[in-house]
């Protein structure tokens, strides 16, 4: 029978996930959510889980709203050609099974610029701060993993004005874990 573990980065996030369905708070950024997830899965038997990352995301692009499960994430603010150019394989693209299609940009800014938006909407359709380093440690265990994110804001000045906006997409995020796990 699959067990889930749903993962996010604040309480807020995860406020309406079913009472029952553990959940990992992770904190802010790449690093405290891939630690936080290793230190969740290495306590754990892991051989029927599947990890489900929740959280807001903002709309790199115009026009996109709703809910979202990314197809590949990537490692936004590495600096993955002057990795490779000295030999070494950045990991700077993951691929997700189940996805929509969709291509999540994750990194340790926090997009509100929208010059940095533009930059960021050549590759992806949405950004976040958790959804690689959540997917990195999955993949480090071998536990599948499903990225589910809700588009809180446009990833530009209105991103400032996200606390107010986290319980929206945090009912609809409850509500997609209640189907799913249902």
């Amino acid at each position: 029978m699959t067990e889930y573990l749903v993962v996010s980065a604040i309480a807020g996030e995860a406020k309406y996930v079913p009472e029952g369905i553990p959940v990992v708070l992770t904190g802010v950024g790449k690093t405290a959510a891939a630690v936080a997830t290793a230190k969740a899965l290495a306590g754990r038997d892991t051989s029927d889980l599947v990890v489900l990352n929740i959280g807001t995301t903002g709309a790199l692009r115009d026009g996109l709203s709703g809910l979202y499960l990314p197809s590949e994430v990537i490692n936004h603010d590495i600096n993955a050609d002057a990795v490779r150019a000295i030999g070494l394989d950045p990991q700077a693209s993951l691929t997700i099974d189940g996805g929509d299609g969709t291509v999540l940009a994750s990194g340790d800014v926090f997009v509100s610029d929208p010059a940095v938006r533009d930059r960021l909407a050549e590759r992806a359709h949405l950004v976040d701060m958790e959804g690689y380093g959540v997917a990195f440690a999955c993949r480090e265990f071998g536990v599948p993993v499903r990225l589910v994110k809700h588009v809180s804001d446009t990833a530009d000045e209105a991103a400032m004005d996200w606390p107010a906006l986290v319980d929206a997409s945090a009912k609809v995020l409850g509500e997609w874990v209640r189907s799913e796990v249902s």
